[in-house]
């Protein structure tokens, strides 16, 4: 089949299915936003926990590079006896699969701050959650968010896996594109899911630069 009459496929199977790639777009970045939303939290909260209590680093970092080499689709699996079979599931997998560059980032963001920083803030009589806040935090943000923005790249293609345990997406497309043998169909799917992911790259880049102090740019 030439490249000329899989665009036109996907020409025609987007004015058949345009609305249907809306719903799934849609539900795609729901998917994304909820199961990157859980990561952001918790994988900051862990990345800060282990600067403090170093012994748990390893368990930590571990377990959440344990999770990266599980196949997605095994991991989507593993997760339907838990939640059952559709968004749940999606979500949960989703969350543990973007733990990692999150928790990672945070944790060499705040260690690569420099202590001469930390030991002057203290010294102005600062307390250790302030440090954090007010100087360690604002200095870690640009590695952090780095971290956040690999995640939610990952995130958006891993989604499209969603379509084979029932929660919709973009990857329903892709799905039965594969299965019916029309590569427009794939394309349906695939191109959206492209677009999608560099717009959060960009979307995050800009909070990047909104958010990195003055004195670092």
């Amino acid at each position: 089949m030439n490249k000329l009459t899989i665009w036109q496929q996907l020409v025609e199977q987007s004015q058949m299915r345009w609305k249907e790639v809306l719903e799934a777009t849609s539900v795609h970045i729901q998917l994304v936003f909820f199961s990157m939303l859980i990561a952001i939290v918790l994988g900051i909260t862990l990345g800060i926990l282990i600067t403090r209590v170093p012994k748990l680093t390893t368990i930590v970092l571990g377990g959440a590079g344990v999770m990266q080499t599980i196949p997605s689709l095994a991991l989507l699996g593993f997760m339907i006896p838990i939640f059952g079979i559709g968004v749940k599931t999606a979500i949960a997998a989703l969350f543990l699969y973007s733990l990692l560059p999150i928790i990672r980032n945070t944790y060499t963001g705040i260690k690569d701050v420099d202590k001469a920083t930390t030991e002057a803030a203290k010294g102005m009589g600062m307390t250790s959650m302030q440090v954090l806040l007010k100087v360690e935090l604002p200095l870690a943000i640009p590695v952090i968010m780095a971290g956040i923005r690999t995640a939610a790249v990952i995130n958006v293609g891993t989604a499209t896996l969603a379509a084979f345990i029932g929660a919709g997406g973009l990857g329903d497309f892709i799905f039965l594109g594969i299965t019916r043998g029309i590569d427009g169909l794939i394309l349906l799917g695939a191109i959206p899911a492209a677009i999608l992911a560099i717009i959060l790259e960009t979307l995050f880049s800009g909070i990047e630069r909104w958010t990195t102090p003055k004195g670092l740019k």
